[in-house]
């Protein structure tokens, strides 16, 4: 039996300033950029006096934002308690970056493949301007939407969808079907929050999907016109992708059915 101790992490962070979450040692003309990977495994080197790997749930993209996200990492040190992490990595992490809970889980436990779902509120300001202390943290629009014919195109979003009109170009996955938990928007004071839960998201699908939901709220669309845009896996048929700066991963979930990807 292998003496490594399995930590998992849970973290949030405001993307704002991050080229997003995985690491890019080669990204700007062959030097590193600042992702949140590559700065807690530089705290993890500062604690452990060496290298140490760190495994997240999942990518979010540059200037997405974190609530709750997972990683797991293996801990060569026997004498530091899991729940001290909190504090040792902090003690040594930007203040964009913060780590929130830390427990020691099983050997085989990996935060991206042990996931049973993902997620992910997408906050829009409705009002007439956002405090300054919320511009980053918001998609500004200037119309209230209806929120019933919202919910009725979000309502086509359950199940297993073939989501490949909502993919970006250049996106990786071997399949574009996911399992899509629940898809709702609801009222939050001055802001719209849409939140969605799904077994995992193809790249750029939450923001394709929220522009698109505005864009076809605004232009007049029924929610049979977003459920042939679906069901018609183009690209050319979704709306315009959303700005990072309202979406949050929100959760990530260990308890559920495992499902494909």
């Amino acid at each position: 039996m292998s003496n490594r101790r399995n930590i998992l992490l849970t973290l949030s962070y405001d993307g704002s300033d991050f080229c997003g979450w995985q690491r890019q040692d080669k990204a700007d003309k062959g030097k590193a950029v600042r992702t949140v990977q590559a700065e807690i495994e530089s705290a993890l080197e500062k604690v452990h006096k060496q290298p140490v790997n760190l495994y997240g749930s999942g990518r979010t993209d540059s200037g997405v934002h974190a609530a709750a996200q997972a990683a797991n990492f293996y801990s060569p040190i026997a004498s530091i308690p899991a729940e001290k992490y909190v504090y040792a990595l902090n003690s040594f992490l930007p203040q964009d970056i913060r780590i929130n809970d830390a427990r020691e889980v099983d050997e085989e436990f990996n935060a991206r493949f042990s996931a049973t779902s993902r997620t992910y509120r997408y906050f829009i300001y409705c009002g007439k301007s956002p405090l300054a202390t919320e511009t980053r943290y918001v998609w500004q629009i200037h119309h209230q939407p209806d929120i019933r014919l919202l919910n009725d195109m979000a309502s086509c979003l359950r199940g297993e969808i073939d989501c490949a009109t909502f993919a970006a170009a250049g996106d990786a996955s071997k399949s574009t079907c996911r399992y899509l938990e629940n898809a709702v928007f609801y009222p939050d004071g001055d802001k719209l929050v849409f939140e969605i839960t799904a077994n995992a998201f193809l790249w750029k699908m939450v923001r394709s999907l929220t522009g698109t939901l505005i864009f076809f709220e605004k232009e007049g669309r029924s929610a049979e016109d977003f459920r042939r845009a679906l069901e018609s896996r183009d690209r050319k048929n979704a709306g315009p992708t959303a700005p990072p700066t309202g979406l949050f991963l929100w959760n990530v979930a260990f308890d559920g059915i495992r499902r494909h990807i």
